[in-house]
């Protein structure tokens, strides 16, 4: 399925490298104008850049730890200040740290619960004024947030359960409708679906219903 982004202005949290830089690719390829946000990796952050670039399309990175609220909330912005506008958000920053639930720090827990969970919430918050009718969020999610596999990584998975019901919950009412068509979906990544992440990312950015929406 072709899908026809040209016009479309993106911002994709985390995206110089892994999942998040496959998705800013395939929005560039799909013909949207796409903002990446990067924490530490500057040199991979403008080599995606130049990517998109080449692909004919505006792109720009933005150092934002989306620990940091005000940092996200400038990341969003800068983005509708460099393209004029945001049609599509993509939460794709995400954080694991594991280990015995009785010997895991504080620090750890902060993180986790900091970057996987309250970065989202700034994100959607900065980004709601700004997307048209028919604008998209996509939150990028975990396959662990139903399955958890092992003991040590429950407050992780827990942080994407919670990330699942963000998506349900505020993006409900009115426009924010979570059913067909929706503004507002949520992807697993991980468990060895990650051929078919971008198809149905790219598909739920341009309206279309996505062959499936977990993995």
């Amino acid at each position: 399925m072709q899908i026809e982004l040209t016009g479309k202005k993106a911002l994709v949290t985390g995206a110089s490298r892994g999942i998040g830089r496959a998705i800013a690719l395939s929005l560039a390829q799909a013909g949207a104008d796409v903002v990446i946000t990067y924490e530490k990796s500057a040199d991979k952050a403008q080599a995606v850049v130049d990517e998109i670039v080449a692909l004919g399309r505006r792109g720009a990175a933005i150092q934002a730890d989306s620990a940091n609220a005000q940092a996200i909330q400038q990341a969003v912005t800068r983005t509708v200040e460099t393209l004029g506008g945001l049609d599509i958000l993509v939460n794709n920053a995400g954080i694991a740290r594991g280990g015995p639930l009785e010997s895991l720090s504080l620090e750890d827990i902060d993180a986790l619960i900091n970057v996987n969970i309250r970065g989202v919430v700034i994100a959607i918050q900065a980004a709601l004024p700004h997307l048209p009718a028919g604008g998209r969020i996509i939150n990028i999610g975990s396959c662990l947030a139903n399955r958890v596999a092992s003991p040590g990584i429950a407050v992780y998975a827990m942080t994407k359960s919670a990330l699942n019901s963000l998506t349900r919950g505020p993006c409900s009412p009115a426009r924010f409708a979570f059913s067909e068509g929706s503004f507002c979906r949520s992807y697993s990544s991980g468990c060895g679906a990650l051929m078919n992440l971008n198809p149905a990312v790219r598909q739920a950015c341009s309206g279309a219903q996505p062959s499936s929406n977990s993995e």
